[in-house]
């Protein structure tokens, strides 16, 4: 976003929206640890001192780019076409999972982990559409069981987030080709997951 757009912003009163815009562009071109509230400020034109009028710290806006990351992930989620059978559905939530990961690696990975401690209140209800997503459809293929719908739904979650990581180690290669891929890669293990649900109770 150019930076006089972000300057409008700031001064039609929207400083906080346009400092979690900025803090998600830093983090997309240089990781968490590039990212600091100074830098963030030089690059909307305001005083250093600006961005504690809406966090505290450096770590109070991380979580508010971390639930702005799992609003994204959702949107990933949710725009990926399935069919309508529940395993489809699981399967269409793996690929959406992946190329979520694919497309904000950086926004993925601080996410699930370098962000904020797991369990973040803020966190997990950015993230419970998508584990609902998740869950719903395993509900659907475990006849009403909760224990066999949760069992089936985590490690549905599991193998989207594991091949999400191969990806990330360059396991399916370089490029689009590779996303395709680990992409199709996660939707088929998911089916087999499914075909085998039965063994995951035990």
């Amino acid at each position: 976003m150019p930076r006089t757009a972000k300057r409008d912003r700031y001064h039609h009163g929207d400083l906080r929206a346009a400092l979690i815009d900025t803090a998600v562009e830093m983090i997309a071109e240089q990781g968490v640890q590039g990212f600091s509230l100074a830098e963030a400020s030089r690059r909307l034109g305001v005083a250093v001192s600006a961005p504690y009028r809406h966090f505290a710290d450096r770590d109070e806006l991380l979580l508010a780019v971390g639930v702005r990351a799992g609003e994204l992930l959702v949107a990933a989620v949710t725009a990926e076409r399935g069919g309508d059978s529940p395993q489809e559905r699981l399967a269409a939530v793996a690929r959406g999972y992946v190329r979520f990961a694919a497309g904000h690696r950086a926004l993925f990975e601080a996410l699930f982990g370098a962000l904020t401690p797991v369990g973040e209140p803020e966190l997990e209800r950015a993230a419970q559409p998508v584990k609902a997503a998740f869950q719903s459809a395993a509900m659907s293929l475990s006849g009403g069981d909760q224990k066999a719908a949760e069992a089936l739904g985590m490690a549905v979650a599991a193998t989207a987030h594991g091949h999400a990581g191969l990806l990330h180690l360059g396991m399916f290669g370089e490029g689009a080709q590779a996303v395709d891929t680990a992409v199709r890669h996660a939707a088929a293990a998911t089916l087999a997951l499914v075909a085998g649900r039965a063994a995951l109770t035990l």
